[in-house]
């Protein structure tokens, strides 16, 4: 065989490698976008004004004056209030629920009340593994439940220890925001359970088409 014909021959296996190469990619990409979606990841853009809410998820008062200087956190006096009570946004957007206070975000599907929530499944405070059970546990129908505020870290700089000892300054005031893809009337309530029976802290997400 002549030089010549070598050099084709290695020519069109390089090409032939390379052409198989460029499909097995440009297939794989999709296969990879699905499984993404799949995972939950979803990246099409929202836009336009129900893309996206914000809830007061608690609220710290102004009347009497309150003084949080340097990091304090006296939780008598937090508000326990979503406001508003219902946000409406468009399927696929999100709401950003801003959380001042130690509080836990638990949303639950399309259809439940507040009244179908089980408030006698109560656990222990991850941070708290010996004191009272009062985080709901209730995992019927629920589709997101957020941080545990007693595992958040302590705030950095510490205050003088007060007189006598409190409980360590949490950093109990945080963001989370939460996606909802489907349409639907979202029941979302504080998981500490009196905050939730006596204090009536939940409210609604309505997700339009």
């Amino acid at each position: 065989m002549s030089k010549g014909a070598t050099r084709r021959n290695l020519l069109k296996i390089a090409t032939g490698s390379i052409a198989a190469g460029l499909g097995l990619t440009m297939k794989s990409e999709p296969a990879s976008t699905a499984a993404a979606t799949q995972r939950g990841h979803d990246h099409k853009r929202v836009s336009g004004p129900l893309a996206t809410a914000i809830v007061s998820f608690g609220q710290w008062p102004t009347d009497p004056p309150l003084d949080r200087n340097p990091n304090l956190s006296p939780l008598n006096r937090n508000g326990h209030q979503l406001i508003p009570h219902e946000v409406t946004i468009k399927a696929g957007g999100t709401v950003t629920f801003m959380i001042a206070g130690a509080h836990q975000v638990i949303v639950y599907d399309d259809g439940v009340e507040p009244e179908d929530i089980d408030t006698t499944m109560l656990i222990q405070p991850a941070g708290a593994p010996m004191g009272p059970a009062i985080l709901i546990d209730d995992p019927n129908h629920r589709i997101y439940r957020g941080l545990d505020p007693s595992v958040l870290p302590l705030l950095a700089i510490q205050p003088p220890p007060p007189s006598p000892p409190g409980p360590p300054p949490f950093l109990v005031d945080r963001v989370e925001v939460v996606h909802f893809p489907k349409p639907g009337t979202y029941l979302v309530i504080c998981g500490v359970v009196f905050h939730f029976v006596a204090d009536n802290m939940f409210g609604f997400v309505r997700v339009l088409p």
